[in-house]
């Protein structure tokens, strides 16, 4: 599967050469901007230890290629005030679309990292009514649109899909759900279609991605997301980064054969096995109504099975409270095979269905773990609530944009 990467700035030198030295020079200070905003000239030499002549210079010279721009004045302070500089918003956007059975949702982002434009295409059925490089072009156009920008203006996209193109053949995998995507010309069809460079990863992935750059794992090289909405899955971060496998399946523990659970055989035709039977947000209306839980709702099961769980919080004995503790031993269950195996610092619980559950259902997992794993990382409720798997599609095609734009030294 391809992975976000760029390339280092200075790439287009030597290395130590003066402009080498300068384009990493202008490379800190744009990511400074990125991180604290507007920043006076003074300012921006302190935290770089430029002087202020190099620093002056610096700004001019990003001014002028169009990613810096003077925003105004600093004010408040004891003498004049001081011209202040932010990254120019528009020097880049970059798209990111999370696909599902179900919908599209696309969003466009300049290079700051503000949304500037979304859209959502629904995409109902097992047969597509659309072929899906009409769907993908739809809903980007969607999204641009919405930010009053054309289709060449993105200059990255990256698309998180369930399961994984497999970067040996090419063709997805882990996904027999998704209709219309496992032709093995797909990915040449899409790169005919779109103007920009194309990244596709795994949904589960990409929340990880969320949680590194804005989330819970911020600071964490070493952590496992477990992800629970309309499937289970996990996404391992190793050393800072994703890890994916030969075939790029590494995280799909939906399939992993747990006890409590009958052995599913050919898991990948059934897309289904163990863990998912389990625990996955379809088996909690029956485990609910075994456990003689009343109106348990009805519906998508991702967003009954999230219901399910917020009610349950609410209860500190009774039936409710027993689903919770129930669901609590069944997470630990899968998860005390990935922490023996991984021992990893921390783990993010992320997807409706457990972040539902807050602190309470992460303080019953993280006892019941404790019981059943020789290791004992520390779990934590993930903090990219909105549209996570988007939001890391997001972080992706803007990190390769802005290595693009903020190479300075060609």
């Amino acid at each position: 599967m391809a992975g976000t990467t760029g390339t280092p700035p200075g790439g287009g030198g030597t290395p130590g050469t003066p402009r080498v030295l300068r384009a990493m020079n202008d490379r800190a200070a744009l990511e400074l901007l990125l991180e604290h905003g507007p920043l006076s000239r003074t300012r921006i030499g302190k935290l770089t230890g430029l002087s202020k002549p190099t620093a002056s210079q610096l700004l001019a010279r990003l001014e002028a290629a169009g990613l810096v721009l003077a925003t105004g004045t600093s004010e408040g302070r004891p003498g004049p005030n001081a011209q202040l500089y932010a990254v120019n918003p528009a020097a880049a956007y970059a798209a990111g679309l999370d696909v599902t059975p179900r919908r599209i949702r696309a969003a466009v982002a300049d290079v700051t990292g503000r949304t500037v434009g979304e859209y959502e295409l629904p995409t109902p059925g097992r047969r597509p009514a659309l072929p899906v490089v009409r769907q993908v072009t739809d809903a980007l156009d969607g999204a641009v649109k919405a930010a009053g920008l054309a289709r060449d203006d993105v200059r990255r996209l990256v698309i998180g899909t369930p399961g994984a193109f497999d970067p040996n053949t090419g063709r997805l995998r882990y996904a027999s759900h998704l209709p219309g995507w496992h032709s093995p010309t797909i990915l040449g069809e899409l790169a005919a279609a779109l103007p920009m460079p194309v990244e596709y990863e795994n949904d589960v992935n990409l929340a990880a991605v969320a949680e590194q750059r804005l989330g819970a794992a911020r600071g964490h090289r070493d952590f496992v997301l477990l992800w629970n909405q309309e499937g289970l899955g996990a996404a391992l971060v190793l050393g800072g980064r994703l890890h994916r496998g030969w075939t790029g399946g590494a995280g799909e523990v939906g399939f992993l054969p747990v006890p409590g659970a009958p052995l599913v055989r050919q898991v990948t035709r059934a897309n289904s096995g163990g863990f998912q039977e389990l625990a996955g947000s379809q088996a909690l209306a029956d485990l609910a109504r075994e456990l003689g839980v009343e109106d348990v709702p009805t519906g998508p099961y991702p967003r009954a099975a999230a219901e399910l769980v917020a009610r349950a919080t609410d209860h500190v004995s009774g039936p409710h409270h027993a689903l919770l503790t129930a669901y609590a031993t069944r997470l630990a269950t899968g998860l005390a095979s990935l922490v023996s195996v991984l021992d990893p610092e921390l783990v993010v619980l992320s997807g409706a269905s457990l972040t539902a559950g807050g602190e309470v259902l992460r303080a019953l997992v993280q006892a019941e773990l404790e019981e059943l794993a020789a290791s004992r990382p520390r779990l934590v409720v993930g903090e990219v609530r909105d549209h996570p798997v988007l939001r890391g599609a997001l972080e992706s095609a803007l990190a390769a944009a802005r290595d693009e734009v903020f190479d300075t030294s060609r």
